[in-house]
């Protein structure tokens, strides 16, 4: 006997729709039905009860999710080309550089094993620069746990690449 979902009044009649809209905005129905099951993920464990619009907050969710990935993915392209360029510039080796392609990888990996404050956490100070105080904001958090997110973060990555050092 498979267990019940929480029912979240209004959300579930727009699945189709969703997955309709964003099949034609990323013109890939796969992609649009993993950003459905992300956004109902999000919205089955956030506080949702008190949603006015379910269609319009189901939407806005998917875009905040769609438009995370584009920036990650963007990011991640741009440390690749950056630690091709230090990768060949620096050295020429392809087994470095190979390395470097490896190590990113595995960080990824690494990150996705936290939990969603954590990597929020550690992509907002490390990647987008922004302080401890502004991200406790952003998340309605103490800037100290902030600070516990990072460290657990930084802990994690080390256990994880120990062994991937050159």
């Amino acid at each position: 006997m498979t267990p019940k979902l929480p029912r979240r009044p209004g959300f579930f009649e727009h699945y189709e729709e969703l997955i309709g809209t964003w099949t034609r905005r990323l013109r890939n129905r796969q992609q649009a039905e993993d950003l459905a099951h992300d956004t109902f993920v999000r919205v089955l464990e956030s506080d949702s009860a008190a949603v006015q619009q379910p269609r319009a907050y189901l939407h806005q969710t998917a875009r905040n999710i769609a438009v995370d990935g584009y920036r990650r993915e963007d990011r991640r392209g741009a440390m690749e080309s950056e630690a091709i360029d230090h990768s060949v510039s620096s050295s020429g080796d392809p087994e470095h550089f190979m390395h470097a392609i490896q190590l990113a990888d595995s960080i990824e990996r690494a990150l996705t094993e936290l939990p969603v404050n954590c990597r929020k956490v550690f992509v907002w100070q490390k990647i987008e620069g922004l302080t401890q105080a502004e991200i406790a904001e952003r998340l309605g958090l103490s800037k100290n746990m902030v600070e516990k997110y990072m460290i657990r973060t930084l802990r994690h990555l080390r256990d994880r690449l120990d062994g991937l050092q050159p």
